[in-house]
Formats: structure tokens, C-alpha cells, sequence
């Protein structure tokens, strides 16, 4: 017999209201999508809290080219991860905004004007065609033959994010990765121009090889001793399968938060809510975990200021 929890109560707002007790009342509105995400605050405040457990960030590409760019970087600048797993999209927009702009712009601009102008439409930011291909190939080349120099001739991706953050300043999340030794691990780095120029450069550089290999033996190196682990998974494919992948191996995750616009009836992996991993291993059955349906570029400020106010 399932048993009904407590009363629903009315959220009472002020002008003197922390957005902390915003989020204390949600978890008693029964306001739908509401109480998923002050679920949310309390796992990841207890998860980053965790001095014995392996965190986890993921996050899909998109979201660099947008202001929550800056939120990305300070999680990481605070070192509340311990690893981050992300797309070769994130590495393109990282490089791209560290040297140049974005443009703010709308969904319905007309795309073969924007073609004529040499301008890029992601969404509803513009990406001046200057802002992103020729401008990451001049720089990752650069990156590439500087490390090539000094005798790196093999290297994983965790080691050319790792020189990309060197290289960039303290408005990346690759510099405070770097900085922070938080490796960045990207399982599809062929899917995005950096990636387009690491293949270029092994086209001049036959000796240069790209080691996968590698990353995956750190990441076992890290999930075979973790006493725990937890992960923050921003949007999903390839960064948060990955991320899931590899928790198996140590009987899945302890700590799950999930934030996605992704919808499960299609079977899909980005679709697919936390609990469907238990089934998989991939997060324990006693996991603190929940899935929030919310884009995240609307939701990532509020959760993130909510941290602030718990973990600080």
C-alpha cells in the first residue's frame, strides 16, 4: 500500500525571501517539476559536501556558448568536480569566446541571410563564421605543434584539453580545469573542430597519435577506488552515457542529478530518467538521485545560487 506523504503547502514569497527558503518550500508545494529540483539542491549539496566521493560533472557543448559558461567555470574554479566528461562542442566554444564574441540573436532569424553574412545560428546565439572555424584552427594548430615541440607525440584527450586550458585565461572552464587538476575527458572529441584539428594536424604529423586508450585507464584508475561517486549531468548523449558507463563498473552511482528537456518515450539514452540506469547498474538502488525536466540555460543560475547558499 503506497502511503500519502505530508500536507501540500502554499509557497509564501516576500521582497526579504533567500532564494535557499524558495527552494525549502518547493520540496512541500507538490509543484510538479518544482519539488524534482529542491530534490535536486539537496542531493547535489550533500554530494559535493562528500569528502569520500568521486564527483562527476557532464555537460553538452551548447550550453558554452551561452552565459552559463561563466557558472560552468566557477563550479569548476571551486572544485566542487573531480572530472568533467563534455563534448568537442565545448572545447570549440570555450576557444572561440577566450578570443573573440558571440552574438545575442533570436530563433526566427532567416537562416540563408545569415549564410550570406558568413553568421552561424545556434539557437538563438549567433556565431560569426571569424568567432569559430578559421579562429580554432589557427589556435589549436599552434597548441598542437607547441606540444609536439616539447616531445608530446601521443597524447589522450584529458592531456589536450589539459593544453588548451594552459593556453586560454581565467574566463575558461578549461583554464580552471587545468589550473584545479580536474582532467576534462571527451569521448567524442572527432565531433567538433578541435577534434577536426587534431586529425588535421596528424595528417602533417604521422608520428602524432591520439590515445583514447589512456583516458580510459585514468577513468578506471579513479572509479576502482572511489568509496563512492556521484554526478551532476547537464543535457545528455555521449558526456552523460559516458559518465554512467564507466559508474558500472563500481556498481553505479551513489549521487544522480539529471536536468534535461529530453522526453524517455522515444527509448532514448538523453530521454532515459536517472532510475532507468538501476536497472543497468549504473546507479545503485539506494542512490540519492532525481531527474529535473527543465532546459538548463533557465534553470543552472537558480540551482547554482541555491548551492551557494548551502554549501558556502
Amino acid at each position: 500500500m503506497i502511503e500519502p506523504g505530508g500536507p501540500v503547502k502554499d509557497i509564501s514569497i516576500t521582497e526579504q525571501t533567500k532564494i535557499e527558503e524558495i527552494f525549502s518550500q518547493m520540496a512541500n508545494s507538490g509543484g510538479f517539476e518544482a519539488r524534482n529540483l529542491a530534490e535536486g539542491l539537496e542531493i547535489l549539496a550533500a554530494m559535493i559536501q562528500d569528502k569520500d566521493c568521486l564527483k562527476f560533472l557532464s555537460f553538452v557543448g551548447a550550453i558554452v556558448s551561452t552565459g552559463n559558461r561563466g557558472i560552468i567555470k566557477d563550479m569548476i574554479k571551486r572544485e566542487w568536480f573531480d572530472v568533467v566528461l563534455t563534448t568537442c562542442g565545448a572545447l570549440d566554444h570555450d576557444i572561440a569566446r577566450h578570443f573573440s564574441h558571440y552574438k545575442q540573436g533570436s530563433f526566427t532569424m532567416d537562416d540563408a541571410q545569415l549564410a550570406d553574412q558568413n553568421i552561424h545560428r545556434l539557437g538563438n546565439v549567433l556565431v560569426p563564421m571569424e568567432s569559430y572555424g578559421p579562429l580554432i584552427e589557427e589556435k589549436v594548430q599552434h597548441i598542437l605543434e607547441d606540444a609536439y615541440k616539447e616531445g608530446r607525440k601521443e597524447m589522450s584527450t584529458a592531456q589536450i584539453t589539459a593544453e588548451i586550458g594552459k593556453r586560454l585565461g581565467d574566463d575558461s572552464f578549461l583554464y580552471w580545469a587545468q589550473k584545479n587538476n580536474i582532467p576534462v575527458i571527451v569521448p567524442g572529441i572527432m565531433d567538433g573542430a578541435v577534434g577536426s584539428q587534431v586529425w588535421m594536424f596528424a595528417q602533417n604529423h604521422p608520428d602524432f597519435k591520439l590515445n583514447m586508450i589512456e583516458d580510459a585507464n585514468f577513468l578506471s584508475g579513479l572509479i576502482f577506488k572511489a568509496k563512492k561517486s556521484g554526478a551532476l549531468m547537464l543535457g545528455g548523449g555521449i558526456s552523460k552515457h559516458h559518465t554512467l558507463w564507466w559508474n558500472q563498473y563500481r556498481d553505479g552511482l551513489d549521487y544522480a542529478v539529471y536536468l534535461t528537456t529530453a522526453q524517455e518515450f522515444d527509448g532514448s539514452l538523453s530521454g532515459a530518467l536517472v532510475r532507468e540506469a538501476i536497472s543497468w547498474g549504473k546507479v545503485t538502488q539506494s542512490a540519492k538521485q532525481t531527474t529535473i525536466h527543465a532546459e538548463i540555460t533557465t534553470m543552472l543560475p537558480f540551482l547554482y545560487r541555491a548551492l551557494l547558499a548551502k554549501i558556502t
